[in-house]
């Protein structure tokens, strides 16, 4: 009985080994474009497959499209190559498609609009298989407000003339109300929702007694509270340069704007050396007074030791204070008297300035 059934199963397994050796191909490998949807997953040998550029695809070369399944389970070499279809991009769009003119098909264009505009149309488009979008660029068409409302005791300023019975998105107005009223805010315009503000209250305002700046004086004013609008002018001693607008005004706040700032002038604090200030080489005993105005700019002369040779160097008075820079190297009294011609402003000056971290530092005066 046990050899009847060995032989029995040894004759299922050559039936068996038989019945797989055949060799078959399976499912063809296709590049991007290329039609799949009538593919089989096995195909026998010697059997030929033609394959075609998808919907949207047309094909890159002229080469053959036709493969064969081989004796061996292997496809034939493909050379078949599809490339996406194009569409071009609307002339208006292209400088925001960073020079492109064309876009693949399967593309997706989204569209939005600024704050205050709305879109007429689809926010999006997509580039079909025919070279054509599925829709067109939209409109974007700026919103509209009603016309404000003036505010009691009061009335409006419009930025520009407003005809009709509304105003486009981004327009404003003032607000004024009748002396010596004040408005609770003096500007409006038309917002981005579509809306405008309410009207300001009309209230008086008063600003208080004005004070005097330091190193400076009020110009001309009677020393009392002042009014919406009304204003002071202030101006500074001698020598010391006005920061700020001249002219403050009482706001609706019940504040005053911003005051000025006398701003100092500075001192050169070198003893020994030539500058250049003004538009003149100067030896620091010919600068007289020694005094350099606020903003005012002054270049001393350092020395490039490996170009043997001098450059400027720049600083700028700034509210009484006017640092030295760092490369400046004040000479000694007899360097001074004897040799002076050999000093870094007196010598060749260097065809270009050192390095930036070599000339930026600088020292306090």
């Amino acid at each position: 009985m046990a050899p009847t059934l060995a032989l029995l199963l040894l004759c299922q397994v050559a039936l068996y080994t038989t019945a797989t050796s055949k060799k078959v191909c399976g499912r063809p490998p296709v590049t991007d474009g290329i039609d799949d949807t009538t593919l089989k997953r096995v195909y026998e040998i010697g059997e030929v497959v033609i394959l075609a550029c998808g919907q949207g695809y047309l094909p890159s070369t002229a080469a053959s499209s036709r493969i064969i399944c081989s004796d061996t389970g292997e496809w034939t070499q493909l050379n078949l190559a599809c490339s996406p279809k194009m569409c071009p991009i609307p002339r208006p769009l292209q400088p925001l498609a960073m020079g492109r003119t064309e876009a693949p098909f399967k593309s997706v264009l989204n569209f939005t609009c600024d704050d205050g505009y709305v879109m007429l149309g689809a926010n999006e488009s997509r580039c079909l298989h025919d070279g054509t979008w599925s829709n067109p660029p939209p409109v974007c068409k700026a919103v509209n407000c009603p016309l404000p409302r003036a505010p009691r005791d009061g009335r409006i300023v419009h930025d520009k003339s407003v005809t009709g019975s509304t105003t486009m998105y981004g327009q404003g107005w003032t607000y004024e109300c009748t002396s010596p009223k004040a408005p609770s805010y003096e500007r409006g315009s038309c917002m981005a929702d579509g809306t405008v503000p309410e009207p300001p209250v009309c209230r008086e305002v008063s600003c208080s007694i004005p004070t005097n700046i330091p190193n400076g004086v009020i110009t001309f004013a009677v020393m009392r509270p002042h009014g919406y609008k009304e204003k002071v002018k202030y101006a500074c001693n001698e020598h010391y340069v006005l920061d700020g607008e001249a002219e403050i005004q009482c706001q609706n706040t019940g504040n005053w704007s911003s005051k000025p700032v006398c701003r100092a002038p500075c001192t050169v604090g070198i003893k020994r050396g030539r500058i250049f200030y003004n538009a003149k080489k100067l030896w620091i005993a010919d600068l007289k007074p020694n005094r350099v105005f606020h903003g005012e700019h002054v270049a001393f002369y350092c020395l490039n030791r490996d170009e043997r040779c001098g450059y400027p160097v720049v600083s700028t008075c700034n509210d009484g204070s006017l640092p030295i820079p760092e490369c400046f190297e004040e000479p000694g009294k007899v360097e001074y008297s004897l040799r002076a011609k050999t000093l870094p402003s007196e010598i060749t000056m260097c065809a270009s300035s050192p390095p930036a971290s070599t000339t930026s530092s600088t020292r306090p005066a």
